[in-house]
């Protein structure tokens, strides 16, 4: 069995500091969490914006198909990867016939693709209520970080 290195001992401990630090800190670290999911959420209403219209249909058993504008349903696809490789019918993206290999790979990355889909959708649907959260945190007073003096 192998020892971990120390800087990962280090790094573990460093990780609990932060984590255990007061609550300026840990407000400071939602709000930036927020305005990540955010930034997120509106790249993704850029990038995604073929696939956002099929939302309601990207739900993991089916992922959005740039290239032709199409929602594709993975059992169906999956199928159709096998009759690729029964047919061994022509990989434009390896040049040669498909393999099952090929479409091993291809299904996992589908299958990635789908979750992802589905994950993308999500976020845009939360954007309003992640808007709503920041503008509420970024108004809240800080907690005091000391105790008051009793006079």
């Amino acid at each position: 069995m192998r020892s971990s290195p120390r800087w990962l001992h280090f790094a573990g401990g460093a990780v609990a500091a932060a984590l255990l630090l007061g609550s300026p800190a840990r407000g400071e670290g939602l709000i930036n969490d927020l305005k990540a999911k955010i930034f997120d959420a509106k790249m993704a209403l850029k990038t995604f914006v073929g696939g956002l219209r099929h939302c309601n249909e990207l739900d993991g058993t089916n992922f959005y198909f740039q290239p032709r504008d199409r929602v594709l349903n993975l059992e169906e696809y999956h199928l159709s990867l096998d009759n690729l490789v029964k047919s061994q019918a022509f990989n434009p993206e390896k040049h040669r016939p498909w393999t099952d290999a090929d479409a091993h790979d291809r299904w996992e990355q589908v299958k990635k693709q789908a979750a992802r889909d589905k994950e993308v959708c999500k976020l845009v649907a939360a954007l309003p209520e992640l808007e709503k959260r920041l503008e509420e945190a970024e108004h809240k007073p800080a907690e005091p970080s000391e105790p008051k003096k009793s006079e």
